[in-house]
């Protein structure tokens, strides 16, 4: 399940969701990197991906990269960047990883970048927490808990898009 990029219709999208308030832990710190507010949303039933979220500070003299993540409930965890062109949705893995410059911050959201939970063998419910693990070019890994919130399948007033993974 590699496809590069998807392109679907705006209306009718499922899975990223809309960026909710609180994170279940504190903020890790590794190697001048600081990463919070870690969270997925809650999966349809039979839905075999899901889109994490959470923000990473890089207050380090250099810049950093996000190469891969993997998590234990999950086959595969992909890196990826949703954009808008018009009213179509494109969504595409980026194979060499998400740069982190030095002093910023890096949000992964909904209608952005993300993390792409492929391959779920159980949909993540609400209440729940998954644990994933970030590997970095220079600060290593990381293991983080992400909390499971609920989904919500439209946008409220103001808040962006949800986007659809239904077709991976």
């Amino acid at each position: 399940m590699k496809s590069n990029i998807l392109a679907a219709p705006v209306l009718g999208a499922l899975f990223l969701g809309i960026l909710g308030a609180g994170a279940v832990a504190d903020p890790i710190t590794q190697k001048g990197l600081t990463i919070s507010d870690a969270y997925i949303r809650a999966m349809p039933p039979k839905a075999p991906v899901a889109g994490g979220f959470l923000k990473i500070r890089n207050d380090g003299a250099e810049a950093d990269r996000l190469v891969s993540a993997h998590s234990p409930k999950s086959g595969e965890v992909q890196i990826h960047e949703m954009t808008m062109n018009g009213s179509v949705m494109k969504m595409r893995e980026l194979p060499e990883g998400l740069p982190i410059p030095a002093g910023e911050t890096v949000e992964l959201k909904p209608g952005g970048y993300h993390l792409m939970f492929v391959e779920v063998p159980e949909p993540f419910a609400e209440g729940q927490t998954v644990e994933a693990t970030l590997v970095f070019d220079k600060a290593d890994e990381v293991t983080l808990p992400f909390e499971v919130r609920a989904m919500r399948s439209a946008p409220q007033a103001g808040e962006g898009h949800d986007t659809g993974h239904s077709g991976h």
